[in-house]
């Protein structure tokens, strides 16, 4: 039954911001920090260009950023002039509020501060936590709301800003942003950025490392650390050929290049968009181009999620449903239609799998986090739920229809951060009075509002998966691994074949099965990751030494979480308490938060 679309939030308030951006609204930043690697922290200062909305003049006085954990040396005009402000905790979640007093004539504030060695933005890696063992390390994680423990801001994603920036970086590493980079090295250490098109404040980013550069097409390239440049430019060497397919559907790609860099694997996401610069995870260097389609997902994320923004956490589908689609249709393009189904199917089973353990209340496109922790807001609904009504309206529709609606959509919010509602008024207004036997209010509504999946959804199949379930017949009828005509699966075949086996199984068949296939040594982690979690839950002990060295060197949160909250569940409490206490430090700051909520730690 769809939920009504009144209720006592405010759908157009952004309850993870303290900021007056709907008053007093920043429109540009000029960054200039030095890199202190031994004091782990960024030290400058900002300034910060905001208009006045002339409608809320009552509301002039004071200008209300976002922060966590700062140090805050001074806040002052363009001419020097010292201004008072005051700092106020606002909770664990949301972290402080920086309220300065403004007048009418002042346009813009410069705040001198540190970041805190332990902000959760920020990520600082020793040397030995590299792959090159010689430099230190740092990279950024803004999203949802950790832009503000590095930088004092209206973190929100409804306060677009452009910015400019100097990095001082004293040990001749390179930097790099969310902004136009050059390859070439300065001798004086010293790194100048422009993003001259307004973002999100959750895809501002830095890098900070030894990083070598390769093309891998005239407006692309990748970042990463040398000894694993190579293999990376070798695995996302598609990238031209996935931009020139995203531009095909949906218009010119807006951001000038699209470059990435490869993270070391403490990186807590499989990938992030930010603009120029998409951040990578090296889980997804499988060898084969089998997980590739996260540079599909952050490249398409280039139109849904850069160009046409969630308002607010609660608004994150329009992001993630809308990307997650449009990634099905670029893998498709550049891999063929048989990995492009069976990467749908696998989208499915985990939302069917997730179903099962989320209370209904939460099975909604909107995310239900407005009092709660915006990283909630990252689950398989956001994504693989709205993902599979997008699918359902290119079907309802008919792709050409479709096709034409998504450059219409994009065009006509491009630069703009929308709500559900909009989104909502923008169908009601624009789609559905054009193609009333396709798709009926109610209809609408249910997919968006309504608990779980509507009643007459089909899921998506593909008959490539056949040879798959006839081996999972026969391991239900205990036939040896070795037997299972496995020779040309893919390896979404594999994940396929993992997530549907039987809850309960035999110690004796998980021994085949590892024996046979070498499940607990696979390189993939994606396939790893899934047999854990099979591996787990019947209590098949030879994989807590793996499993133990797999959640010490890999920090993806994708994977981590499920793993930890896998081994709780099983009983494995005094395992799980040695490994997070040898994991603990590698993990990036913002997952520590969240694990050690999860794990009581």
């Amino acid at each position: 039954m769809a939920t009504s679309l009144t209720s006592s939030w405010d759908h157009q308030y952004d309850y993870h911001s303290s900021a007056n951006a709907d008053t007093v609204c920043v429109s540009h930043l000029e960054l200039n920090l030095e890199v202190d690697f031994s004091a782990k922290q960024l030290i400058g200062q900002v300034t910060l260009y905001f208009d006045l909305n002339k409608e809320s003049s009552s509301q002039h006085g004071q200008l209300i950023l976002d922060c966590r954990d700062l140090t805050l040396i001074s806040v002052s005009d363009l001419q020097g002039q010292q201004l008072d402000f005051s700092l106020v905790d606002v909770g664990d979640i949301l972290g402080q509020k920086l309220v300065i007093k403004i007048n009418q004539s002042i346009r813009a504030v410069t705040v001198h501060y540190a970041t805190s060695p332990h902000a959760q933005g920020l990520q600082w890696l020793t040397p030995e936590q590299t792959l090159g063992k010689q430099q230190p390390y740092l990279f950024s994680q803004s999203q949802p709301i950790n832009a503000r423990s590095w930088i004092p801001l209206q973190d929100t994603p409804k306060a677009r800003v452009t910015f400019d920036a100097t990095i001082k970086v004293n040990n001749g590493l390179r930097a790099v942003m969310s902004a136009l980079n050059n390859p070439q090295m300065p001798k004086d250490g010293i790194f100048h950025f422009v993003m001259d098109k307004p973002i999100p404040t959750h895809l501002l980013a830095l890098a900070v490392g030894d990083l070598a550069f390769e093309a891998t097409g005239p407006r692309s390239g990748i970042y990463t650390e040398p000894a694993m440049l190579a293999s990376a430019v070798k695995e996302f060497e598609d990238t031209e050929a996935m931009i020139k397919v995203a531009e095909s559907l949906l218009g010119p790609y807006a951001w000038q290049r699209y470059d990435m860099i490869v993270l070391p694997p403490s990186f807590p996401f499989g990938g992030m968009e930010n603009p120029m610069l998409a951040f990578m995870t090296p889980t997804l260097i499988a060898g084969d181009k089998s997980l590739v389609s996260t540079v599909a997902h952050e490249l398409a994320h280039s139109w849904t999620g850069n160009l046409v923004s969630n308002a607010t956490w609660r608004d994150l589908w329009l992001n993630e449903g809308f990307t997650t689609y449009f990634t099905n249709r670029i893998v498709e393009a550049v891999y063929g239609k048989e990995q492009a189904d069976l990467e749908w199917v696998n989208e499915y089973t985990r939302l069917e799998s997730e179903m099962q353990s989320v209370d209904l209340i939460d099975q909604t496109l909107p995310a239900n986090v407005q009092t709660r922790d915006p990283n909630q807001a990252f689950n398989r609904f956001t994504y693989d739920k709205a993902s599979m009504f997008v699918h359902e309206l290119e079907q309802r529709f008919g792709r050409e229809s479709f096709d034409a609606f998504l450059f219409q959509y994009v065009t006509h919010f491009a630069f703009k951060a929308i709500t559900t509602e909009v989104f909502m008024a923008y169908m009601l207004q624009h789609v559905l009075p054009n193609c009333p036997d396709k798709l009926s209010e109610v209809e609408l509504k249910e997919w968006v509002y309504g608990e779980g999946l509507p009643h007459w959804f089909v899921p998506p199949s593909s008959s490539s998966l056949d040879k798959v379930h006839l081996a999972l017949m026969e391991i239900e009828h205990k036939k040896p691994a070795k037997m299972l005509n496995v020779s040309d699966w893919r390896v979404h075949h594999w994940q396929y074949f993992l997530n549907q086996l039987p809850q309960v199984i035999s110690q004796e068949q998980l021994l085949d099965l590892d024996d046979t296939f070498l499940f607990s040594q696979s390189k993939n982690a994606e396939i790893v990751c899934d047999w854990f979690r099979v591996a787990i839950r019947n209590h098949y002990d030879p994989v807590l030494e793996p499993l133990s060295a797999f959640l010490i060197s890999v920090g993806r949160a994708k994977f981590v979480k499920p793993l930890y909250s896998e081994l709780l569940v099983a009983g494995y409490k005094q395992e799980v308490e040695q490994i997070y206490a040898k994991a603990r430090a590698g993990y990036h700051p913002s997952l520590q938060v969240q694990l050690d909520k999860l794990l009581s730690w």
